[in-house]
């Protein structure tokens, strides 16, 4: 499948499912995962990264108590969360850009359509290990930067200070007569 180890990783599954829990714990397992650890609720998921201190969670959008969603931002911004750094995979079968969106400006690293499939699991597994992004944090967002693609034009975090000098230079035409 492929040249990863992935016996080393904890993985939490969070879904009120019980036949998703164990389709992704099970296609997991597949994979090498040792440590696969499920809940069923938001409670049940908190406690479990309480205990277990996962690597990675792939979360259902709703669960029981909580949606996925307001799990999510509790991850990333609550004082007492163990972990608000670690990768999140959101999967839901409401594949509309508003939900893609809402998981991404929640905090998710990832979203992953239901039905799933071995190979999309394998990709996003592969994708927040191979290619994490950087965390950030603004008045109203924590979490993984939302940009996806690097820019070939892009010049770094100064750039509009050498725009505006050329751009103010160029265009007084008195700096021409000197």
């Amino acid at each position: 499948m492929s040249g990863y180890r992935f016996d080393r990783l904890r993985l939490l599954v969070i879904d009120d499912n019980a036949y998703m829990r164990k389709l992704i714990s099970t296609i997991l397992r597949a994979f090498g995962v040792a440590n696969v650890y499920e809940a069923d609720s938001a409670k049940a998921a908190w406690q479990a990264m309480r205990d277990v201190n996962p690597d990675v969670l792939f979360m259902d959008w709703m669960t029981d108590g909580k949606s996925g969603i307001e799990l999510v931002r509790m991850i990333r911004t609550s004082a007492a969360s163990p972990n608000p750094f670690v990768p999140i995979i959101m999967l839901s079968g409401h594949t509309q850009l508003g939900r893609v969106q809402e998981a991404r400006d929640a905090g998710c690293n990832e979203f992953l359509a239901k039905p799933v499939s071995v190979n999309s699991i394998m990709t996003r597994l592969i994708s927040v290990i191979e290619n994490p992004r950087p965390f950030v944090r603004t008045k109203s967002y924590f979490g993984p930067c939302r940009r996806r693609r690097e820019h070939e034009n892009y010049l770094g975090p100064e750039r509009r200070a050498a725009e505006s000098t050329a751009t103010a230079t160029e265009s007084n035409p008195f700096d021409a007569v000197a």
